[in-house]
């Protein structure tokens, strides 16, 4: 995600530590680096929105797509930037992925890692879509990584579990070799779809001792469902390709863990001339 929400202090840590909290979804990489080549066979560039420390796209660039990474966030940003210093096909961009103008056409926008959630609204949604239909090249492809609601977890935030801090993971903090528990409590707002998050951080010393704690202010993600989303690609002149229940390229199910969309830019406009990039 972009990083939006949390104070400049938490923003930092979290910057920090993201690459060690946040593991791969299994088969991610592989997918994206399948669809970069596919991009790259045509020539063209890929764009990853909200790219926070380049997770995905430091791996797309060392492979050899020629990249550029979108984010709000100045510190996640700098993370990227020091972890790419040797890479020369790949350039950072900060900026809002609802309003961002590079001056460049693209084979591929990524947005990963359920980035799309952080917009709120239909107007950001429909925003953040415009933009990526203005920088695909025609027959350009978007993929967008999004959750999959569980209606049952939902309810239980509705219900007893609102609000209630819960153990989610835990990992090694690079600057003290420190274990950090990552603790979060979530809540349901039915009436505008939105889920609400907040993470307190305890750093623990070799006995399991708390040596530090650091909380962040709640943020707000949009819960999306199979229809909104594709009225949503359909608004703005998305030809949905493909929904997946999973990176390895199942069918959405019920039980599907999440939802991969490709979307792709028709290659001609309405009257049947060739649109330009």
């Amino acid at each position: 995600m972009n990083g939006e929400g949390r104070d400049e202090q938490d923003i930092g840590f979290y910057a920090e530590t993201y690459d060690a909290a946040v593991p791969d979804w299994p088969g991610e990489i592989r997918f994206y680096l399948e669809a970069a080549d596919w991009a790259k066979s045509r020539g063209e560039s890929v764009l990853e929105l909200a790219c926070g420390t380049g997770r995905v796209t430091v791996r797309l660039a060392q492979r050899g797509a020629k990249a550029v990474g979108l984010d709000l966030s100045t510190d996640m940003l700098a993370v990227a930037r020091e972890k790419s210093t040797d890479i020369r096909n790949l350039r950072w961009v900060e900026g809002d992925m609802r309003s961002f103008d590079l001056d460049q056409s693209f084979g591929l926008i990524l947005i990963p890692g359920h980035a799309f959630h952080n917009l709120l609204t239909p107007d950001d949604q429909v925003a953040c879509l415009t933009s990526v239909m203005r920088h695909l090249t025609p027959g350009g492809m978007l993929v967008v990584h999004l959750d999959h609601q569980d209606m049952g977890w939902l309810g239980d935030l509705v219900r007893a579990k609102g609000g209630i801090f819960e153990e989610e993971e835990t990992f090694e903090r690079p600057k003290t070799g420190r274990r950090v528990r990552a603790m979060r409590a979530w809540a349901y707002e039915r009436s505008t779809q939105t889920v609400t998050c907040q993470t307190r951080w305890e750093e623990l010393d070799e006995n399991g001792d708390i040596v530090e704690t650091r909380e962040t202010e709640a943020i707000r993600l949009h819960c999306l469902f199979r229809f909104e989303v594709e009225h949503l690609m359909a608004r703005v002149g998305l030809e949905v390709r493909a929904v997946y229940g999973d990176f390895f390229q199942q069918p959405l199910a019920d039980d599907s863990p999440g939802m991969i969309w490709v979307a792709r830019r028709p290659e001609k406009d309405e009257t049947g001339a060739r649109e330009q990039p």
